[in-house]
């Protein structure tokens, strides 16, 4: 069972996903922050750097943007040329250039933007100048894949691409002909406001999270969508109606006394998911820490001391982390590079599933996940994309006495 719960204040906006009462995904908007990946600005180059292959576009915010020279040639390979061109070549200082956010400003960099435009809608994204269809992976059956990219072939228009979401699934071409023709005229409103403005200007923001949750994350197999506001309530009624009407009415308000993440335990299990030290249900647990490089998780036994052997132990205290840490790096947004430092092992059988273990729990991730492979020393190592700021940073900051060490000095 699968319910999708939206808990809204004046300054926080929060979306919980939650499988079999169990947390899986969760996120969180600042009323004065919104998320900016998705965001389309018309922006000016400022500095071009042949060495890097880079340019710096000034789009407005407070840091220029980064734009690498992959993200300036032809989205679709095939139509890139085979030597690639020095970044000099294709950008000078003062161009203007419609661009679209793909990584937020993080620490001290500027966001990394594209010259790629995708807009995503329900059922597909819309790529104006890709050239190409594709079709999620997560759509296994395939006559229904040939069917979608049939479907698509026929729709898109000379030099659009296309890329059919998982939520195209078993939807009728008159469905997907209504998504498409959304999207192409939210990039004809793009096009026209960016011929008349004067660079840096913002052209399109994307939805905001209440309607981005109902976009990418309420599907078909979900019970309900339960909202404790008023407002966020016709929001996502509304856009379903336009959208997918036959979900609309799974859409429910919150009348319960007690508030929404209480009412349902979902306080206490973020509470726990982002303590540093997470206890698993057999009595082992996992610790996490953070580095302005990589995320680190240590796996440790703890009270489980198992019933047959050392060995057995360890690999059903690592099998049970597998699960944990997959699902722990989609609740937290955890993006960039994780090692894993699991217990020994010394059944190579037992690694394997282990990695089996967490590629498949990976799988129900909507953020692109990798499993790397075992290191020398016998470290797991993961890269799961990274878009925007880890959601500790929420939570928590900096502690102004011991400046993040965790430790203070003893005079």
């Amino acid at each position: 069972m699968k319910q999708l719960f939206v808990h809204c204040t004046r300054n926080v906006t929060q979306s919980s996903l939650l499988e079999d009462g169990v947390l899986t995904e969760f996120s969180v908007e600042r009323s004065e922050g919104t998320s900016l990946v998705g965001n389309i600005y018309l922006g000016r180059v400022v500095n071009v750097l042949p060495g890097m292959q880079a340019a710096f576009v000034d789009i407005g915010l407070p840091k220029n943007a980064f734009l690498y020279v992959d993200d300036v040639l032809h989205p679709h390979l095939d139509r890139q040329p085979k030597t690639k061109p020095s970044i000099a070549e294709l950008l000078k200082p003062g161009d203007r250039r419609v661009v679209q956010i793909m990584k937020e400003p993080l620490g001290g960099k500027g966001a990394r933007i594209t010259t790629h435009y995708s807009l995503p809608g329900r059922c597909l994204v819309y790529m104006p100048h890709a050239d190409y269809v594709g079709v999620s992976k997560k759509i296994e059956q395939e006559h229904e894949r040939a069917r979608l990219k049939g479907l698509a072939e026929e729709l898109r228009e000379t030099g659009e691409g296309l890329i059919l979401r998982t939520n195209a699934e078993g939807e009728s071409r008159e469905s997907l002909a209504r998504d498409l023709e959304g999207l192409r005229n939210v990039w004809r409103h793009i096009s026209e406001r960016g011929a008349g403005a004067e660079a840096p200007a913002e052209l399109h923001r994307d939805f905001g999270l209440v309607q981005r949750t109902v976009r990418d994350v309420f599907k078909p197999d979900m019970e309900a969508l339960i909202v404790d506001d008023e407002r966020a309530y016709r929001d996502a009624r509304a856009y379903l109606r336009q959208a997918a009407p036959h979900l609309e009415h799974r859409v429910r308000l919150h009348a319960e006394a007690a508030p929404l993440y209480e009412h349902y335990g979902i306080k206490s299990q973020i509470d726990r998911a982002f303590q540093r030290r997470v206890t698993l249900g057999s009595g082992g647990y996992l610790v996490i820490d953070h580095t302005e490089a990589l995320t680190v998780i240590d796996v440790n036994t703890g009270r489980y001391t198992g019933a047959i052997d050392l060995e057995e132990t360890v690999f059903q205290t690592n099998l049970e982390a597998a699960a944990e840490i997959a699902r722990l790096l989609r609740l937290r947004d955890i993006g960039g590079i994780v090692i894993v430092d699991f217990i020994d092992m010394t059944d190579e059988e037992h690694r394997r599933r282990v990695v089996d273990r967490i590629e498949d729990t990976m799988r129900l991730d909507r953020t692109k996940c990798q499993v790397v492979g075992w290191t020398r020393l016998g470290l797991l190592e993961i890269t799961r994309k990274k878009t925007r700021a880890d959601l500790m940073s929420y939570f928590y900051e900096t502690c102004i006495a011991c400046k993040g060490t965790g430790r203070t000095y003893v005079r």
